[in-house]
C-alpha cells in the first residue's frame, strides 16, 4: 500500500508522519538532524517515497538527502499549505506533518519548484553581492547624514566617494566633532573593505556570466546589464514552470492584489510573498530606464512610465515598467529571441486577447506563481 509522507522540518529535528491510501496516519517519528541518523531513517522508508515538506530557510540539505536516498521530495508553500489544512483547533508537529501527508495523498499539496542543486549554489554568489552592495549603500547614506548634520559640504566634486572626493573629504574630516569624525573614519574603512569583498565575488561571477546564453538574451532589455541579467536568469530558473508572462510578473512581486466584489474592482498593494531578489532586479532596471529616459526617448518603457505617472505617482509608474520588463523577459526566454519594442495594435474584445508577441503592459491580475 502506497504511503504519503509528511515531514515537518525544524532547525534541529524533523517529524515524519506517513498517511496510507485509506487516509490512516502512522505514529510520528522524530529524527534529529545529525546526518548519520537522518540518512539511516530515510533508508528505512519504502524506495521512491513521496515526501512533502514546507519550504523554509534550511530545506536545501534536507532535499539533497532525500534525493540521495532515492526518494521524491515535494516542496510546499508554507502559507498556502496551512490554509488548505484548515483550522483543527491545535497545532503540533504531528498535526503539521500529518496535514502535509494528507494534502499529498489528496493531490492538493500547493507544490513549489525545487531549483536544481547547482542553481541553488550559483544563486548564493549573486545574493551575497546584492547584500554587500546594499550594506555599502547604507554606509554611504550614514556618512552623508553625518556630513549633512554638521553642514560639511564637499561641493568641488560630483562624487564624494570617488578618488578626488575621498581626498577632499579626508582633508576636512577634522572639522567634525571628535566622536563623529571617528565614526565616519571607521565607516570609510568598512566601506573600503566591502569594495574588496564585492570585487572578490565578481571574479567567479564573471566566469559564470560568460557561459549563460539566457543572460545574454536578457541583456537586450533596456538598461539590463551583466549583473541584472544574471540575477534574472538564476532567479527565474526554468521559464517553462510559469504558465504565462503574467505569472512570472506575479512571482516577481510586480502584480497588485485585486479586490473585486459586487461589480467593483479595486487594486491593492503589491503582494509581499514573492521572490524579492527578482523583484529588486526588475525594479532596478525600471529605475535605470527612468533615470536615462532622455536617452530612451520614444521607447516603450519611457512612454509607459510617463503615462502611468500622470495618473498615479513615480513609484507605481516604476513598478509598471518593472512589470513590463518581467513579462518581456518571459517571452524572451520562452522564444529565445532578443527584446523587441511592443507594436501598437487595434483594440480587440476581451475574448480575442491572448498572450501576444508584443509585451502588453495591461494590468491583468494573475494568481501568484509560487516557487
Amino acid at each position: 500500500m502506497e504511503q504519503f509522507i509528511g515531514c515537518d522540518a525544524h532547525k534541529k529535528y524533523s517529524v515524519f508522519v506517513a498517511v496510507n491510501e485509506r487516509g490512516e496516519a502512522s505514529q510520528k517519528v522524530q529524527v534529529g538532524h545529525d546526518r548519520g541518523p537522518y540518512r539511516r531513517y530515510l533508508e528505512q522508508l519504502p524506495p521512491g517515497s513521496q515526501i512533502a515538506l514546507e519550504a523554509s530557510g534550511h530545506y536545501y540539505w534536507i532535499v539533497d538527502e532525500m534525493e540521495a536516498a532515492g526518494h521524491h521530495p515535494r516542496l510546499a508553500h508554507p502559507l498556502e499549505a496551512k490554509k488548505r489544512m484548515g483550522k483543527t483547533g491545535k497545532k503540533t508537529d504531528k498535526v503539521d506533518a500529518n496535514g502535509l501527508g494528507v494534502l499529498l495523498r489528496n493531490g492538493t499539496l500547493p507544490e513549489v519548484w525545487i531549483p536544481p542543486a547547482g542553481l541553488r549554489d550559483q544563486r548564493e554568489l549573486l545574493r551575497l553581492r546584492m547584500f554587500l552592495v546594499q550594506q555599502r549603500t547604507r554606509l554611504k547614506n550614514r556618512i552623508q547624514g553625518a556630513l549633512g548634520r554638521y553642514n560639511l559640504q564637499i561641493s568641488e566634486v560630483t562624487d564624494v566617494f570617488g578618488v578626488e572626493g575621498r581626498l577632499r573629504l579626508g582633508a576636512r574630516l577634522g572639522e567634525l566633532p571628535p566622536h563623529t569624525r571617528q565614526s565616519v573614519e571607521l565607516e570609510l574603512v568598512t566601506m573600503d573593505f566591502m569594495e574588496m569583498q564585492i570585487e572578490a565575488v565578481e571574479k567567479p561571477l564573471q566566469e559564470l556570466m560568460e557561459v549563460t546564453a539566457e543572460a545574454d538574451l536578457l541583456k537586450t532589455l533596456p538598461y539590463v546589464g551583466r549583473i541584472l541579467s544574471m540575477v534574472m536568469t538564476l532567479e527565474i530558473g526554468r521559464v517553462e514552470r510559469f504558465a504565462s508572462a503574467e505569472h512570472l510578473a506575479s512571482y516577481a512581486g510586480l502584480v497588485p492584489r485585486v479586490h473585486s466584489s459586487g461589480g467593483r474592482t479595486r487594486l491593492g498593494q503589491i503582494c509581499g510573498d514573492v521572490n524579492r531578489y527578482l523583484k529588486w532586479a526588475f525594479i532596478e532596471a525600471g529605475n535605470l530606464a527612468v533615470i536615462h529616459q532622455k536617452q530612451l526617448a520614444g521607447r516603450h518603457v519611457v512612454r509607459l512610465y510617463q503615462r502611468v505617472k500622470r495618473k498615479t505617482n513615480h513609484q507605481k509608474a516604476v513598478v509598471a515598467v518593472g512589470r513590463h520588463l518581467a513579462e518581456a523577459a518571459y517571452w524572451i526566454l520562452k522564444k529565445q529571441e532578443v527584446y523587441r519594442e511592443p507594436q501598437s495594435k487595434p483594440k480587440a474584445s476581451a475574448q480575442a486577447r491572448t498572450a501576444p508577441d508584443s509585451f502588453v503592459d495591461a494590468r491583468v491580475s494573475a494568481k501568484p506563481a509560487i516557487a
